[in-house]
């Protein structure tokens, strides 16, 4: 049979790259698949979901580069970021950090994305913090599927972790990914496995984790 070559993640993401679509990431550091893991009580898949990170595409700057609006733990040297925060796509192009990558398009008009993006840049003038006992209470609420209507266990105020981030900020023009579900229980595959009405493009490198 043919063998299919799966584009680049640079050449995938710049191709369906537009303001306020979303971006959903699989990737492979142990953080990364815990996560995945962690998120198979919602896939018919024992090995867990696809992605484990969420987050807003922004606009294409005057440096040419897009950007994105995102919550995340960001370690560098020297440097560490702990919640919302901007950063250029370009981020996404390693193929080895993100086997996985999928973009949705709620079809949003002009006035939506701005109302979205708008949304996330207040969180970001905000320093929203990315909240890992956020996640912890997520995690419970995974394994007490009745808890998952209710606010956050462990929830803290001006913190958002990165799918919580995104779906607040959709809120903000009357869209729930998952509803019923908490915004601060909202897991990356709430996202993907949304009913909402949407387009999605999807690069898949790794095997076993549910779509």
């Amino acid at each position: 049979m043919p063998t299919t070559t799966l584009p680049a993640n640079r050449d995938f993401l710049l191709a369906h790259a537009a303001p306020a679509r979303i971006g959903l990431a699989g990737g492979s550091h142990p953080i990364d698949r815990s996560i995945r893991k962690a998120q198979r009580a919602l896939t018919a898949d024992a090995a867990g979901s696809a992605w484990s990170h969420a987050f807003l595409i922004g606009e294409q700057r005057s440096d040419g580069h897009w950007w994105v609006l995102e919550s995340d733990l960001d370690v560098r040297h020297k440097q560490v970021r702990l919640g919302a925060q901007e950063n250029r796509l370009a981020k996404y192009f390693d193929e080895a950090a993100w086997p996985n990558l999928a973009v949705l398009d709620f079809g949003l008009d002009a006035s939506q994305s701005a109302r979205v993006l708008a949304t996330a840049l207040d969180l970001l003038a905000d320093a929203t913090r990315y909240s890992l006992r956020e996640i912890v209470g997520t995690l419970l609420a995974l394994a007490r599927p009745d808890l998952r209507t209710r606010e956050n266990l462990l929830a803290r105020e001006g913190s958002l972790y990165c799918s919580a981030f995104v779906q607040h900020c959709y809120a903000s023009i009357g869209i729930e990914f998952a509803p019923g579900v908490s915004t601060k229980n909202t897991t990356p595959h709430d996202i993907a496995a949304t009913a909402r009405p949407h387009r999605v493009e999807r690069l898949l490198r790794q095997a076993g984790a549910s779509a």
